[in-house]
């Protein structure tokens, strides 16, 4: 029989419920099967995602404004219905399960696109040149396949990383430093799956057919999950130790707080109520260490309200400190919201604005305007070993902190790369009137004598803000989360894109309505020719750098989560107690002082 320390430490079990040995489960050769999965989802996505507004003005003649609400509309529901997926998978499905479920709904979305987009029944005719409107039968059949596909993602999306990260142990110190690296390189993949999206399938879509352009993603994504499967024998598994819902913690903490508000707060912490430290040590779970903020909460745990009634019993103040970090997170997450409206542009009116430039290259090849996104993927691409390999050693050394930089302070970077990147937008929409004045080309089908490639940098440089904001934000919600609650954590990244998408939404509608009055010349609208879209970028970057401003503020009042990693004997107050313990308490500094 395997000695003790063959298994992990972290609780985790293999597929047939057994404890899971070091040597032959998890770590990267477990995350090999992972993220093939995820390269081949992520084709699939931005093969629908970075040309959809295109397929809706060219093929289902729908107008810009409207076209532009749809596709935000639909990549924000991809991004929100996470949160369903997963509150099942924290409260009773499991990760595992909670993803195969859901990945044969986003298979089944994808073959219904396919089919959509390939017989003509399904598209509106066109005769001489003059195309009729989609009918009503052909509408609903389109978005119901493309909502199909956002209920399977919201099961797939917050539970794949999340399951890829449980494939190390906390506890093993060499586990523990290649999870460092991991979302990272999950990220990477993910970059490379949207870069075969956006160069090779967006061309295949605009000149061989939509029907193959959607085909080949969808075999894709059926292959991908076979090679998931294929894994199984070596995944680990996080099993739930107790039948409370974590994620109702968020409702017990405040409802208990409050109950006992009349009750005297100890000033010792430690008088507070906790389960004995053997508890953690036997479960494999972490105790979070209490902190100063958000004080009233912390009667949810005084002693004094122990009765014989469950309802009325004091939570631990591990769940305290972990309805607290939700508060937390929710304050960095209202800032993350106009970074992610100005990523919403990247498959919108940054594709549309491309659409009015000279995109010839050559005397015979014609670059399609939404394959600039690849340029995203390509800084990233660039830009993450870059980051991984080389700053990382080096912030290390400088700060002394494992990541190099805190998780706020790459977060505060990439806003601020974001900030640069929607100025030059604007500098290059203003060159663009100016030749549109110039030259006196205001009709709708008007080329304007400028290179598409005035764009670059826009792109270029919002991609490198991701590989700071995008990849920070999903390791930041998943090691902030309390552990019982990663999943549901996640979706903080996944939702707040969603919504900053709904929020493009609502602004661009509005905008376009508003600024339309009186008969003035529209910020945004079809003949985007004889538009201020200039005014919309500007006032894109003026809200920006108001939001960068609340960002500072709310990571300087941030403090981050302190758990014991490795317990024996050990208080989180780090007084040692009786025996030689080995103690390990994840405490990183933030910006605040």
């Amino acid at each position: 029989m395997e000695a003790e320390s063959d298994y992990t430490r972290d609780g985790t079990v293999d597929f047939r419920g057994r404890p899971a040995l070091q040597s032959e489960t998890g770590k990267w050769k477990a995350c090999a099967f992972l993220v093939g999965y995820e390269a081949f989802e992520r084709m699939a996505f931005y093969g629908v995602a970075s040309n959809l507004v295109n397929y809706l003005t060219t093929q289902l003649h729908e107008d810009t404004v409207a076209s532009v609400r749809n596709v935000n509309n639909w990549s924000g529901s991809v991004w929100i219905t996470p949160i369903l997926g997963a509150y099942i998978a924290d409260s009773c499905l499991g990760r595992f399960w909670t993803f195969t479920f859901s990945s044969l709904i986003y298979v089944l979305g994808m073959i219904l696109l396919t089919v959509s987009v390939s017989f003509k029944s399904l598209r509106p005719k066109c005769t001489n040149g003059i195309c009729n409107k989609a009918s009503a039968s052909q509408i609903a059949f389109f978005y119901s396949a493309l909502y199909t596909i956002a209920i399977g993602a919201g099961g797939t999306k917050p539970n794949i990383s999340t399951f890829g990260a449980d494939q190390f142990d906390d506890f093993n110190p060499s586990e523990k430093d290649m999870k460092a690296s991991f979302f990272n390189w999950w990220m990477f993949t993910t970059f490379l799956g949207a870069l075969t999206a956006s160069l090779g399938l967006v061309y295949i879509q605009e000149n061989l057919g939509w029907g193959l352009g959607y085909g080949i993603p969808t075999l894709g994504l059926l292959l991908s999950l076979i090679i998931f499967y294929v894994g199984t024998p070596i995944y680990r598994h996080k099993l739930r130790t107790t039948n409370i819902n974590p994620a109702r913690d968020l409702l017990r903490v405040p409802i208990a707080a409050f109950r006992n508000r009349k009750l005297k707060l100890p000033m010792d912490p430690s008088h507070l109520h906790e389960l004995h430290l053997q508890h953690y040590i036997t479960t494999g779970k972490r105790q979070i260490c209490h902190t100063p903020i958000l004080r009233f909460l912390d009667k949810a745990a005084i002693k004094e309200g122990i009765s014989t009634s469950s309802s009325s019993k004091p939570l631990t103040l591990t769940q305290v400190e972990g309805a607290k970090l939700m508060c937390g997170m929710i304050l960095i997450w209202l800032v993350t919201l106009i970074p992610s409206i100005i990523w919403a542009q990247i498959n919108t009116l940054f594709v549309k604005q491309g659409t009015t430039l000279d995109r010839n290259l050559g005397a015979e090849f014609k670059i399609p305007a939404a394959s600039l996104g690849s340029f995203v993927t390509l800084s990233m691409l660039v830009c993450v070993p870059m980051y991984d390999r080389f700053f990382v050693p080096f912030m290390r050394q400088k700060t002394g902190n494992p990541r190099g930089i805190t998780l706020l302070q790459r977060l505060g970077v990439g806003f601020m790369i974001q900030i640069i990147a929607i100025a030059i937008a604007y500098a290059v929409e203003v060159k663009r009137m100016h030749v549109i004045r110039t030259h006196g080309l205001v009709r709708p089908k008007d080329t304007i004598p400028m290179s598409i490639l005035w764009l670059l940098p826009q792109y270029v440089l919002i991609g490198v803000a991701d590989v700071f904001n995008a990849i920070g934000l999903l390791e930041f919600f998943y090691d902030q989360s309390p552990e019982e609650m990663q999943s549901v954590g996640t979706t903080f990244f996944t939702s707040g894109i969603g919504v900053g998408n709904f929020l493009n939404s609502l602004l661009v509608t509005m905008v376009a309505k508003i600024t339309g009055k009186g008969g003035r010349k529209r910020w945004i609208g079809d003949n985007l020719n004889d538009c201020h879209l200039d005014y919309y970028y500007g006032f894109l970057l003026v809200i920006s750098c108001v939001n960068l401003g609340a960002f500072l503020w709310a990571s300087s009042r941030y403090i981050y989560k302190r758990e014991t990693t490795m317990v024996k004997d050990v208080k989180c107050n780090v007084q040692i107690m009786e025996g030689n313990p080995i103690t390990t308490l994840d405490a990183s500094l933030g910006l605040q002082v």
